[in-house]
């Protein structure tokens, strides 16, 4: 059992310093990413890879395909996220389309702003810094929050949402969205 365990995480290793390998020498091109990692990607042009989903009408089904998006990441290009950046900050290679929805749970919340994810993770944090900044919060205020009162970190993210909103059908122009929200 354990020679096995053994064979098989060595196997990992292996190919995953083989995919790595790869992709670090070819172009990052996210229509050309397999569905398991393209969120959290960033193309070789800067674009941001997104997960999209469409209903394949041959097989009556949902399928996903991966896009680049029009939001430019200025400091990172060719990127795919490591599994361990995955993991630490909470986020999930299936999301389709990113969201700030993520904010209202205070588990994902509290792994964003854990020292292995906001440390660790700069594509991520760069994300979800644009996320926030686009529903008018500051994500290291809200991280220290988060350390010394998680639920007023939540309620004071609920209460600066709230405020934030604007009946746009009055005729109130909409603002522009945050570099790097989408």
């Amino acid at each position: 059992m354990a020679s096995s365990i053994k064979l098989t995480l060595v196997l990992f290793f292996a190919c995953s310093l083989f995919l790595q390998g790869t992709l670090a020498v070819g172009e990052v091109v996210c229509e050309n990413l397999p569905e398991n990692l393209c969120a959290f990607a960033i193309a070789s042009s800067g674009k941001r890879c997104v997960l999209e989903n469409y209903k394949n009408e041959e097989e009556g089904k949902l399928d996903y395909t991966c896009k680049s998006s029009e939001v430019v990441v200025e400091r990172l290009s060719g990127y795919i996220e490591s599994d361990q950046c995955i993991n630490a900050c909470g986020v999930d290679r299936t999301f389709v389309g990113i969201s700030s929805d993520a904010f209202l749970t205070q588990e994902f919340t509290s792994s964003l702003c854990s020292p292995d994810c906001y440390r660790n993770c700069p594509n991520i944090v760069d994300l979800y810094f644009n996320l926030a900044a686009g529903e008018g919060v500051y994500l290291p205020a809200l991280c220290d929050k988060q350390k010394s009162s998680p639920h007023r970190a939540m309620f004071e993210l609920l209460s600066s949402a709230a405020s934030s909103v604007v009946d746009y059908s009055m005729g109130a122009p909409a603002p522009a969205p945050a570099p790097g929200y989408f």
